[in-house]
């Protein structure tokens, strides 16, 4: 395996700590929400990063599927909402939960159930979540 890219970045206090990227764009504070007993500050919290991640990489996955599978869409159009959820495990401890809905203007509903489901076997954050939580995949439709 032939690593293309590496980030680094660091947490420093935790949940209601800062965040930042080595290389700089990501420098921010963390607040943990009041739904987990926090103070709901104006910082974002991991779930929110991981569900701006997890949705950025997705679309890109369903881009690439389509470019390799011939199927014209237009790139600027895709949009990925990931919803995070942060749940109690049976175990006393945490587990996460997420759900993607996509929106890929211009095709019908076999070719994007096609393009979403191969997104999920190519995309990283897919791969890294396989098997480890519960990831629900919608694709939403023109109206």
């Amino acid at each position: 395996m032939k690593t293309l890219y590496e980030a680094t970045s660091a947490a420093l206090g935790g949940r209601a700590g800062k965040v930042k990227s080595e290389e700089g764009p990501i420098d921010f504070n963390l607040s943990v929400p009041k739904g987990m007993g926090g103070d709901g500050g104006d910082g974002a919290n991991p779930e929110q990063l991981f569900g701006a991640a997890y949705a950025a990489c997705f679309g890109g996955a369903i881009q690439a599927v389509a470019k390799a599978k011939n199927i014209k869409i237009d790139d600027s159009q895709i949009s990925v909402e990931a919803t995070i959820g942060f749940c109690d495990d049976e175990e006393g401890g945490f587990v996460l939960e997420a759900t993607l809905d996509c929106f890929i203007p211009g095709v019908d509903i076999e070719t994007g159930e096609r393009l979403v489901n191969s997104a999920h076997e190519v995309c990283p954050f897919s791969k890294a979540t396989r098997d480890n939580i519960t990831v629900t995949l919608n694709l939403l439709l023109d109206e």
